[in-house]
């Protein structure tokens, strides 16, 4: 019914640090603090240290990362300032260019007066718990900051790449992890940025392989990051690709790491009908070890089905994409995502790639006589009510007095004949309900009786 298990964080959430910039956990002080404490946890003592960073587009963005670079200096590290650059583009260049950590400042499909922190280890995956409250431990003064510097001098390691030459690095990674003489001519396209961190990477990827491209929402000015637009809105994406009668289109949220399709009639897919081709043709080709897709408690019962059907099996994580790799990697599966758009393709990827999604579904259907929108019209997922409840504090929703049993008596209304899932945002003061099941009816008033428990319990006064 809820997240991970485990001791609960206190910087972190599901997907980095994250809150409204300038205060707490995002002032300056505490950013610097984080970055120090990165430096001081990391495994590489007798060299020197080099931390990459790069952040989206809003206009909270340096003042963040002056902060970290502050942070790291401080501990004896190296900071390089990557400039605007998407979280996987990141992940890519840290283990590309053998850096010891890599820092994404971003609040990802957050507004823009959030932003947050992801880290990256050196082999390009997000950090996992047990060394997020490390950082936390030593940021909130539960263990003293070691003193001294990191070992070596900051200016230690090669020359830092242009900010140019980072993204170059990640272009040139994206087109290669196609087949060779892969070419999109003649093959339309409408690609939504979000006025995020994949303005100028996306276009420039899709028009050096050759496909027709037509862009919006690729003019950041610092406050439109996701506004209206992107992965979270992709309406006005899908009006767009039916009005240029392009066969697909593309919507990315703020740091690019998922992709939202809309076929060539307009409809938009979440990242289960992805999960669902990408799995069908890694199986074919033999590519998908241990038979098995990751997918979390959220994902939707007709892919669990459909999947079945191809003789594929399923496995359910928690939300957030850090959590399906873990699974992943534990099962030794090559293929995970979420409905959000985070798909991890592993033989490639070490974290969910919004454009590289992009160019596998491309890849799939420049190939084969998939029709994407007659075939997406052919499926009928569960029934699903998303309610979101904001709350004031977030105590362990099995063991409340009233949310508890709440939670079970509807548990036991649908008979075995659907699910119930509640659990809190990793980013947000809020608790997500979710049920899935049939009629519709029935779902949304389950819904509707727990959204009152969790406000008359939690809620902000």
């Amino acid at each position: 019914m809820s997240g991970p298990v485990g001791a609960r964080k206190r910087l972190f959430g599901t997907d980095g640090v994250r809150g409204t910039a300038g205060e707490y956990p995002l002032d300056p002080v505490t950013v610097a603090r984080l970055g120090e404490a990165l430096v001081r946890i990391l495994p590489t003592a007798g060299r020197g240290v080099r931390v990459i960073i790069g952040r989206d587009t809003r206009e909270s963005g340096p003042a963040i990362e002056a902060a970290l670079v502050r942070g790291i200096e401080a501990a004896g590290a190296r900071a390089d300032r990557g400039g605007v650059l998407t979280t996987p583009a990141v992940a890519c260049v840290t283990r590309s260019l053998g850096y010891d950590a890599g820092i994404v400042v971003s609040a990802s499909h957050n507004p823009f007066r959030d932003n947050g922190i992801k880290i990256f280890s050196r082999r390009g995956f997000k950090l996992p718990d047990s060394l997020e409250g490390d950082i936390e431990a030593l940021v909130l003064g539960d263990r003293p900051m070691p003193a001294g510097a990191a070992d070596a001098a900051a200016a230690a390691g090669p020359a830092p790449a242009s900010p140019e030459a980072l993204r170059t690095c990640y272009l040139d990674w994206l087109k290669a992890s196609l087949p060779r003489a892969t070419s999109f001519a003649g093959f339309s396209v409408v690609l939504d940025c979000a006025h995020g961190a994949a303005s100028d990477l996306a276009p420039r990827l899709f028009r050096d392989l050759g496909a027709e491209v037509t862009v919006v929402n690729d003019r950041p000015d610092g406050r439109n990051i996701n506004e209206g637009c992107g992965a979270l809105h992709p309406d006005r994406l899908a009006e767009e690709v039916v009005r240029r009668g392009a066969r697909l289109g593309l919507a990315f949220d703020g740091d690019a790491d998922r992709c939202l399709p809309v076929d060539a009639s307009g409809r938009i897919l979440d990242g289960d009908y992805v999960l669902f081709l990408a799995a069908r043709d890694l199986r074919l080709s033999g590519r998908l070890r241990g038979g098995a897709v990751v997918g979390t408690v959220m994902t939707n019962l007709w892919l669990e089905r459909a999947l079945a059907g191809e003789g594929v099996a399923m496995h359910r994580a928690p939300v957030g994409d850090k959590y399906v790799l873990e699974e992943m990697l534990r099962g030794g599966f090559v293929l995970g995502g979420e409905q959000s758009g985070h798909i991890i393709f592993l033989e490639r990827s070490t974290t969910g790639d919004g454009l590289l999604t992009g160019l596998m579904l491309m890849e799939i259907l420049g190939r084969g006589p998939l029709d994407l929108a007659a075939w997406a019209s052919t499926i009928l997922p569960c029934p699903q009510v998303l309610v979101n409840v904001a709350v004031r504090e977030k105590p362990p929703l099995e063991t409340h007095p009233e949310i508890g049993p709440a939670i079970s008596a509807e548990e036991q209304r649908l008979q075995g004949k659907g699910r119930v899932l509640v659990r809190y945002s990793g980013t947000e003061s809020k608790a997500r309900i979710m049920i899935e099941g049939e009629p519709r009816d029935a779902i949304e008033a389950a819904a509707s009786r727990l959204k009152k428990v969790i406000e008359s319990a939690l809620g902000r006064t």
